[in-house]
């Protein structure tokens, strides 16, 4: 894995150990050349995660949406920024970018994005990795949620298994290096392409 995309939130939350496992996850990517991808955010865990990765000259990648890309928001001092029209462009445009996906805490938006990368390999439409770092076990409920689910029938449970659990950084990457990606049915890739 080049570059990761991570999806995490405009704030920093309450607890000071999220923003330390998102300084943690920016110090292994620096050391290990793996570039961030992310949406372009000096603010919250975000920011942290960005001026952690430059601070040791790491490359950052940032992908904005042109709404969101008012001074107060946007990283100025990034290796790249892109401007997209739409948020729906941003996450197409972060997908041709990365290599594997991790979702840190956040809120609405780090949720869509994470989904929306494990509905691509659910589908078959990609076959890279993706993350969650559950820090404090943040993610805790999420995943319950996804185990009823498949109680219920509405979701595989080799589907749910696409989704790589951590609560450690060095895991989860190490978990993320080996993820090979499930076969897909010949009838969802006929339909997909």
């Amino acid at each position: 894995m080049k570059k990761v995309a991570v999806f995490c939130g405009s704030s920093l939350g309450f607890n000071e150990i999220y923003k330390n496992d998102a300084i943690k996850l920016g110090l292994y990517f620096a050391k290990n050349n793996i570039g961030l991808v992310y949406g372009g955010g000096k603010i919250g865990m975000m920011g942290v995660i960005a001026d952690t990765i430059i601070e040791k000259k790491g490359e950052v990648i940032g992908v904005i949406p042109g709404l969101l890309r008012h001074e107060e928001v946007a990283h100025t001092n990034i290796t790249e920024m892109i401007v997209t029209k739409t948020m729906s462009k941003r996450k197409v445009r972060i997908s041709k970018l990365v290599d594997g996906y991790i979702a840190l805490p956040g809120g609405f938006g780090t949720l869509d994005e994470i989904f929306e990368a494990l509905t691509l390999n659910q589908l078959g439409i990609e076959k890279k990795p993706v993350g969650i770092l559950n820090t404090n076990g943040f993610f805790n409920h999420l995943i319950k949620q996804l185990d009823v689910m498949v109680t219920e029938g509405y979701l595989k449970q080799s589907n749910k298994e696409m989704l790589i659990v951590s609560e450690s950084v060095d895991d989860l990457i190490t978990k993320m290096f080996n993820y090979k990606a499930p076969e897909m049915s010949k009838v969802i890739n006929k339909v997909v392409r």
